[in-house]
This record gives C-alpha cells, sequence and structure tokens, in this order.
C-alpha cells in the first residue's frame, strides 16, 4: 500500500472542536449517509455490529435537551436556573449530534470489552468522517451517557450504554493544538525477564 502523506498530515494535526463553536451547517443527508457508512467502517470481530447510533438533529436537539433539563432538575432539585438552561442547550448549537450506543451481542469469541471497544471505534470514525467532509466534530460523554433513565429517553435499551455523543458542523474558529503526550512517558518496550 502507498504511502498517504495528505492522510498522515491529518492525522498529525486532527483536533476536537468544542460544540460552542460548531454550527450551521450541518451535513446534508447524503454527506450524513457518507459519515454514518465510514463511521461503521470499524474492528468488529465476528460482524456483529455491537453498536447502535441514535441522530439528534433540528428541532428535536431542543426537545432532547429540555427532557435532560427535567431529569437533571428532578434529580438534583437545588440546580438553578443558569444549570438548567445549560442541560437545554447541551445539543446546542451543533446542527447534529450522533449518540454512539455500545450495543452488545452474546458471541462465544467476542468478550463484552472487545464490542466496547468496536463501539468506541465508530465514535472516533464518525469524527474522521466528519473531518473528511469539511465539517469539526467533538466527541462529548457526559452525566447522562451514564444515567440510566436519561440513556434511554436518549435512545438506550436495556442492556446498553452510550459510549458518547458526537457533535458535528461548521466550524466558528480554529482550535489551538493541546499539548500532547511525550511518548518516551506512554511507550516502553517488552522484554523477557
Amino acid at each position: 500500500m502507498p504511502a498517504n502523506a495528505a492522510l498522515r498530515d491529518y492525522l498529525l494535526t486532527r483536533r476536537s472542536v468544542g460544540i460552542a463553536f460548531l454550527q450551521e451547517p450541518g451535513p446534508t443527508p447524503d454527506e450524513l449517509t457518507q459519515i454514518l457508512t465510514i463511521g461503521t467502517r470499524v474492528p468488529d470481530h465476528g460482524k456483529i455490529a455491537p453498536w447502535r447510533l441514535v441522530l439528534i438533529e433540528g428541532d428535536d436537539r431542543a426537545k432532547a435537551g429540555e427532557k435532560l433539563a427535567e431529569i437533571a432538575a428532578r434529580k438534583t432539585p437545588t440546580l438553578d436556573d443558569a444549570s438548567l438552561e445549560i442541560e437545554r442547550n447541551r445539543f446546542l448549537p451543533a446542527p447534529l449530534t450522533i449518540g454512539i450506543i455500545s450495543s452488545p451481542k452474546a458471541h462465544p469469541k467476542v468478550p463484552e470489552f472487545e464490542q466496547l471497544l468496536s463501539a468506541g471505534n465508530v465514535a472516533f470514525n464518525i469524527i474522521h468522517a466528519a473531518y473528511a467532509l469539511g465539517y469539526a466534530a467533538s466527541w462529548i460523554t457526559r452525566w447522562y451517557a451514564f444515567d440510566e433513565e436519561a440513556a434511554t429517553m436518549l435512545g438506550a435499551r436495556e442492556g446498553e450504554r452510550f459510549v458518547g455523543f458526537v457533535h458535528i458542523g461548521t466550524p466558528t474558529a480554529v482550535i489551538e493544538d493541546r499539548p500532547r503526550p511525550d511518548l518516551a512517558d506512554i511507550v516502553s518496550k517488552w522484554t523477557q525477564a
């Protein structure tokens, strides 16, 4: 396989863009199909597709946020109006959010942990696909991914859990790179003792 300098350069410079810096326009229906197709092209031992995707877009972004605020207010009655407004705006201003759900399947050769990793790969591939089409994205995992009532409201079924929410839109800012780990601190070589 020949070297791909453009892909290498992209991978060396890819940077998440926070949801506050994502605006309209979002992907067209055809672009969304491409994003979802690329996103689900991940390692999947056993070909069992142990993940599902939930799209939150259009007016449903505000409706989902309102439901989150209701759940948050019920679970934490001391939340003030500003905190509830944050919950109402969880899926704004980004024009599209894709919730990635780990949906494990019983399989004798594919442990649930491996299936969870496959779902995580879907989330990251969706980010790559969004950038490939000229958009920016951010992978967020907040309280509602782990709260059973909120996750169910957002589309998780029994035995499933969200691995995150990828917000996609047109970037309004160029985000500077953040410090990356020094390879000497995180890479070791195995040697026989």
